[in-house]
């Protein structure tokens, strides 16, 4: 099984830009596809930087939310502070978080993997705690030795 450790997480709040993800749930290709889109427009256009001018902290928020039965993805930074232009502020509630660490050569491969690794391998392994929906994080924490390093946080209840 993987690593990962459950941590007690105060509630919290996530600005994020966002896109409906049009692929079915098990498109793998064509969902990584969309998000990569997204991601390179976010940056390109700016809408990444207006989020990190108003963050509380230098991390950058991969988020994923089932919204009106629509399958969302947000670039996303934490903050109290809300933008016009926004999509949406995205509450993440106080309790307990899967979080599983890693490190990859891109932002989008430390995102896919770390995605890949709770949802694929922890959660279906894990015995005494459930993932129930609500939004779920990958977030970039930093760089070093030239990778991107972060982890995913997925809010849990107990079995």
């Amino acid at each position: 099984m993987a690593d990962y450790t459950l941590v007690e997480k105060n509630s919290f709040t996530v600005l994020g830009f966002g896109t409906e993800l049009k692929s079915d749930y098990t498109d793998y290709a064509g969902i990584t596809k969309e998000k990569a889109d997204f991601w390179s427009a976010v940056k390109q256009d700016g809408r990444l930087d207006t989020l990190k001018a108003v963050a509380a902290n230098d991390y950058i928020f991969v988020v994923n939310e089932a919204v009106n039965n629509k399958m969302m993805h947000y670039a996303g930074v934490m903050t109290e502070k809300s933008l016009p232009e926004a999509t949406r502020m995205i509450q993440f509630p106080k309790g307990e978080y899967i979080v599983v660490k890693g490190e990859a050569g891109t932002s989008e491969e430390l995102s896919n993997m770390l995605t890949g690794i709770a949802f694929g391998q922890v959660l279906p392994e894990a015995k005494d705690v459930a993932y129930v929906g609500g939004p779920n994080a990958s977030v970039e924490m930093g760089k070093r030795d030239g990778l991107v390093f972060g982890e995913m946080w997925i809010p849990v209840v107990r079995k």
